[in-house]
């Protein structure tokens, strides 16, 4: 399960985040590329952009559901 304490500092503030479990596996930029990327030089994931959209919501949780190191979390405010 992600850690809140443990969150990338380049994750944007809102519900989603990605913390230091994150096995950059790519799974969840495809599932959800408008809101995930990738840091190059650590090569771990983060969340650029909060949904905006339901479907970005459904895309979004997805990836989390899918995510194979539970490096997703959605309970930051």
């Amino acid at each position: 399960m992600a850690d809140i304490e443990n969150k990338y500092p380049e994750n944007v503030a809102g519900k989603f985040y990605v913390d230091n479990q994150c096995i950059d596996c790519d799974l969840c930029r495809e599932t959800a590329p408008n809101n995930f990327s990738r840091n190059e030089d650590g090569g771990y994931s983060f969340v650029s952009k909060q949904p905006s959209s339901p479907e970005e919501e459904a895309q979004c949780n997805e990836a989390k559901e899918g995510c194979p190191v539970e490096a997703i979390g959605d309970d930051a405010a």
